[in-house]
């Protein structure tokens, strides 16, 4: 097969050997470079993978000295911004971690550089690529249990990472709550209208910033999302995933995030007088995928390219799950509601 994608890698930590394992199981994608500041990352992952491409320190001159058609970025958070600008206005795709970048007013400069180009500027967020999230969307978009009116998202894990996510401000917050949030959008197909979210850090906790969160989000359908987060939060695990309810006009959705995900409806048949109803279980099913997780986002990524259209994961998207988390952290700094819409235009500058 001819190569139709040269890929420039920057980012040679641990993320990036998934990324690197997928672009060489790809016949028309051949990785042309890699790029770290520190070069002897990018010569062991070289070595590691047994690429015979260049290494370098600057990515700029990695995509003009190779003539790279995507770069993958797998940087750090803080470098998303300039590695993503600097590869589009070079005429490189980019295909990149979450999140987006680490400002709104960074995050819509990606968008509106996106459109200029006409390049690509993809997400990577690896959590809609499930099976059980992708029976779930289904199972509710339905209508299996009419109109939804709530939706409730709980994730609590005590996570000893070691590192910089101890000392940050807001740990969940930033570097977690991004892939809930945009499960709500994707679960709901709805975008949010306005947070509320108080942050805080409970007892026994080991972060030095707010690693506690509650949000509630009233959505485009109008329905609201209600998070509940902790990464310190010792015993009882929820699943990575979170654990999920959804309620509608006639019944429940459930997923714990572990299992098959669910539903309860009322029965059908006479139930006059009666105090609680009766319910029929509808299973969700199951969707069937090649690839899931990150390699099932990287093929819709890639998919999009050669079917001329923009990626589930675009960052026009992705700006709006994007907002949830700065928007939510706005909320939780002033002590008040804040509306998506005049949050994004505020950072706009317009």
């Amino acid at each position: 097969m001819t190569i139709k994608h040269r890929v420039v890698v920057a980012g040679c930590g641990g993320m990036a050997n998934t990324w690197v394992d997928y672009a060489k199981n790809r016949a028309d994608t051949e990785i042309v470079g890699l790029v770290d500041i520190k070069e002897e990352f990018a010569k062991a992952m070289a070595e590691r993978k047994e690429l015979a491409c260049p290494t370098f320190t600057d990515m700029k001159e990695a995509v003009q000295a190779t003539g790279a058609t995507i770069v993958f970025d797998v940087t750090i958070p803080a470098s998303h911004y300039t590695i993503g600008t600097t590869a589009l206005e070079l005429g490189c795709h980019v295909f990149g971690e979450k999140p987006l970048a680490e400002s709104m007013s960074d995050c819509l400069h990606i968008v509106r550089l996106s459109e200029r180009t006409g390049k690509t500027h993809a997400v990577m967020q690896n959590r809609r690529f499930d099976p059980r999230i992708r029976a779930y969307r289904k199972l509710i978009a339905e209508g299996t249990i009419g109109r939804t009116g709530f939706i409730g998202a709980d994730f609590f894990i005590g996570a000893h990472f070691g590192g910089f996510r101890d000392a940050m401000e807001s740990p969940l917050m930033l570097d977690m709550a991004i892939h809930t949030f945009d499960q709500a959008r994707f679960i709901s197909g709805a975008d949010p209208v306005s947070v509320y979210c108080q942050e805080f850090n409970p007892p026994g906790s080991w972060y030095a910033g707010n690693a506690n969160a509650v949000c509630i989000y009233e959505m485009s359908d109008g329905s609201v999302f209600n998070y509940r987060g902790s990464w310190c939060a010792e015993g009882v695990p929820t699943s990575w995933e979170a654990s999920w309810r959804v309620t509608g006009e006639r019944g429940t959705a459930i997923w714990d995030g572990h299992g098959e995900p669910y539903a309860e409806i009322v029965a059908g048949g006479d139930q006059a007088g009666k105090f609680i109803l009766s319910y029929d279980r509808i299973e969700g099913g199951r969707v069937e995928m090649g690839n899931t997780f990150h390699h099932g986002c990287l093929d819709e990524m890639f998919a999009s390219l050669e079917e001329g259209r923009k990626p589930e994961t675009d960052c026009g998207d992705n700006i709006y799950s994007m907002a949830m988390v700065l928007a939510a952290l706005e909320s939780a700094k002033t002590e008040r509601k804040v509306r998506i819409a005049d949050f994004m235009q505020a950072a706009s500058g317009k």
